[in-house]
């Protein structure tokens, strides 16, 4: 009982500096980031009238940002480029530039992801910016990528016969297609799907930061 009190310090101060070094120390290193310029000026500020990056999700992309979330988007993809010699990202197209901090500032929820099973999605607006494909792939994924082990999200639309005239944002499926929907009939995106495609849309890695340029990965 005598060496209670040295047990219970030593636990306290092995969880102080854990705390101090793992959020603290992260805090005052990343905390203060802000949105700004590809580059700086000569007094290291942003650049006045150039656009500030990144930019804030707004609209109908941050309702989708949930429907992501609750769809478990994340447990299969990341969002986040690696540096050149940490994995194939650069080689497999997913972006000219690896990801950093200030990336992620706006987010309040950061989907980083923990694994690959399909390809990283931060740069996914920029290298697939059709609405259609992404309809397509997310209705049923075989019509985009054959072979592919993503299950189909067809519950994200709607089956339905066509009206005097098809809807403006029918999905647009090949008609000799196995996953066509019966002639008369289209498949229309609820607004979960309309949402979520927004999102996937708005998931951009196509500007430089003064920290990191696209020539610092070439």
């Amino acid at each position: 009982m005598k060496n209670l009190p040295t047990l219970f310090l030593g636990i306290f101060f092995a969880l102080a500096f854990s705390w101090t070094g793992l959020i603290l120390s992260s805090h005052l290193f990343l905390g203060d980031l802000k949105s700004t310029t590809a580059t700086l000026d000569e007094q290291g500020n942003p650049v006045e009238g150039d656009p500030l990056y990144p930019l804030k999700l707004s609209g109908i992309a941050r309702e989708g940002k949930q429907v992501y979330i609750d769809q478990g988007c994340v447990y299969c993809h990341s969002q986040q480029i690696r540096t050149k010699g940490y994995g194939a990202d650069f080689e497999r197209g997913w972006g000219e530039r690896q990801t950093v901090a200030r990336d992620y500032i706006y987010q309040e929820r950061v989907m980083l992801g923990t694994m690959r099973t399909g390809p990283d999605l931060a740069n996914v607006g920029t290298r697939l910016s059709s609405v259609q494909w992404h309809m397509q792939h997310l209705y049923e994924p075989q019509i985009t990528s054959p072979g592919s082990i993503m299950p189909p999200y067809s519950y994200l639309f709607e089956v339905r016969e066509i009206g005097s005239r098809p809807s403006p944002n029918a999905v647009s499926i090949p008609f000799d297609s196995p996953y066509a929907p019966p002639e008369g009939w289209e498949v229309v995106p609820t607004p979960r799907a309309e949402a979520l495609v927004a999102y996937l849309l708005s998931l951009r890695v196509d500007y430089e930061l003064p920290e990191m340029k696209f020539s610092e990965d070439d």
